[in-house]
């Protein structure tokens, strides 16, 4: 994949060192050409200076062969017109913008642009960590059968394959959360520190699901 990362802030920064460690080629966009310092020596993506919603500096970027653009300046402005340059204007079909006020968030989800609101975030990673036996329920069919709830992991899952988590757990993996960014993960997917598990469970699933996730898993890998 070719990403477009808009902003070398931390979180763009972070984002693009770990897009690139994977193999795909990135891009990065910054006002300031000194952000991209946070990249380091060893970084051989591209940078470009200039305002992420340019669409010179977007084609610079790499915008027209992009299969993801990421919008994490620290604008909420910048970020959401930029992200909506890249979906309507290059047809890039997978972009997020990170918005810091939450209510705008919500204004821009409905115009079909996935957003991290930066504070909403923050605040939930943080009550992970600090009620970490709280399971958050995310959506229920409408038959009330099935729900998708994030569990919380035992540290000890990271490095362990999604794999390994369904079959000691007895459930699926509906999506893994990973910087900000949902993704559909495969049986061979490997758990990261800070990926959040959303998984696929019935009512009576919940309580045995939790302990073994809340649990060191025991054996090999």
């Amino acid at each position: 994949m070719h990403v477009v990362i808009m902003g070398c802030g931390r979180v763009g920064s972070t984002l693009a060192l770990s897009l690139e460690q994977r193999g795909h080629s990135v891009a990065v966009i910054d006002s300031d050409a000194d952000a991209f310092r946070r990249l380091g020596g060893d970084f051989t993506g591209a940078t470009v200076t200039g305002v992420g919603f340019d669409r010179d500096v977007l084609i610079s970027a790499g915008i027209e062969r992009a299969d993801a653009f990421a919008a994490v300046s620290s604008g909420d402005n910048s970020n959401i017109i930029s992200a909506r340059v890249a979906r309507e204007t290059f047809g890039v079909e997978r972009v997020v913008a990170r918005i810091y006020d939450p209510k705008r968030a919500e204004v821009y989800e409905r115009l079909g642009i996935p957003t991290v609101a930066t504070v909403r975030w923050t605040a939930d990673r943080m009550l992970r960590h600090l009620v970490p036996e709280g399971n958050v329920e995310i959506w229920r069919d409408p038959t009330s059968t099935v729900s998708i709830m994030e569990i919380p992991m035992h540290p000890d899952w990271i490095g362990r394959s999604v794999g390994d988590l369904e079959a000691r757990s007895g459930t699926r993996l509906a999506y893994l959360m990973r910087f900000g960014l949902a993704m559909l993960p495969t049986a061979s997917t490997v758990i990261q520190d800070g990926d959040l598990a959303f998984l696929l469970v019935t009512d009576e699933m919940v309580a045995s699901v939790t302990k073994v996730t809340g649990s060191a898993p025991e054996g090999g890998h």
